[in-house]
């Protein structure tokens, strides 16, 4: 990565991705299974990470809840292994939220196809 780019932006990236990993290789809980780590955010002081998942089959509400209060049981370890294997003097804090941005994307498609579809004679 470029040296302009902050580095609550390079430590975010990483922590994604050791999230990621985490999640396949180190949870065992059965509610986890199917989580992606969208994006990470963390401010300039890196004592937070907001993070974003969302499943990879979708899932209803409830499923995502679920999915929600799974990692948070799984925070404290989460937090625990992000600060050693990013190497931070803090392990950040870990708020988990469900991403609902891909969705929204998929949704715009949908319709501007419709529009699209209507359009043509």
């Amino acid at each position: 990565m470029p040296a302009e780019v902050k580095r609550a932006v390079r430590v975010a990236a990483r922590v994604k991705t050791e999230l990621a990993q985490l999640l396949v290789t180190d949870v065992r809980d059965p509610r986890l299974a199917g989580v992606l780590v969208s994006r990470v955010e963390m401010p300039d002081d890196l004592r937070g990470a907001r993070v974003y998942v969302r499943l990879l089959e979708g899932g209803d509400k409830a499923r995502r809840e679920e999915a929600l209060k799974g990692l948070e049981r799984a925070a404290g370890m989460l937090r625990r292994e992000i600060g050693t294997r990013v190497g931070l003097r803090f392990a950040p804090e870990l708020r988990f939220y469900y991403d609902v941005t891909q969705e929204k994307v998929d949704r715009i498609e949908i319709l501007l196809d419709e529009v699209r579809r209507e359009k043509k004679p």
